[in-house]
């Protein structure tokens, strides 16, 4: 059930209050952080999750959708989509059995490799996935809730962190043309 309004209090401030009164200082500052975090994400994920509703899709299912759109034919093997997309190979497996049965991606023996799959947009998903993006890009993602300034630098502490959790690494400069 939503709540009628904002709250009276910051609970994540009340929390940073009480680790300082319970004697935990050293930590309070990265606990607010944390929960921060946490309940930013948790505000994004209420807004993409009401926007692809009428889509019938999770975020899951969106993401999955996307990157295969984003390739040349609408195709790559299932391990490639599982790296990208830095989730648990079973869950790509549970999203794409329902990407299959809905017919928005077929799932095919790859041609090199007896043990892989190929995953293919097939020509609903592809329609149903530009279609989920125009709503995304207009309801979420032009506007998140931040000022351009805020916003990039959020991405800029957040890669930051990402990269020295050990998340990416920089890529290697290309060598000069010859």
């Amino acid at each position: 059930m939503p709540r009628p309004g904002p709250l009276p209090v910051d609970p994540i401030a009340e929390a940073k209050r009480q680790w300082i009164a319970h004697g935990w200082t050293d930590a309070a500052a990265g606990m607010s952080a944390v929960t921060s975090i946490i309940r930013a994400q948790q505000l994004m994920l209420a807004r993409i999750d009401a926007t692809l509703k009428p889509f019938s899709l999770s975020f899951a299912r969106y993401e999955m959708l996307r990157l295969l759109g984003f390739t040349r034919k609408g195709r790559m093997p299932m391990a490639s989509a599982t790296a990208r997309l830095q989730v648990h190979p079973t869950s790509v497996t549970n999203t794409v059995e329902r990407l299959v049965r809905d017919g928005l991606v077929v799932r095919e023996p790859h041609p090199a490799d007896g043990r892989a799959a190929m995953l293919e947009l097939t020509p609903a998903g592809r329609e149903l996935v530009e279609r989920a993006t125009n709503a995304l890009n207009t309801e979420v993602f032009a506007d998140p809730g931040l000022s351009d300034d805020d916003t990039v630098e959020l991405v800029r502490i957040l890669a930051r962190f990402r990269k020295d959790a050990g998340d990416f690494a920089d890529p290697r400069p290309l060598p000069e043309p010859l």
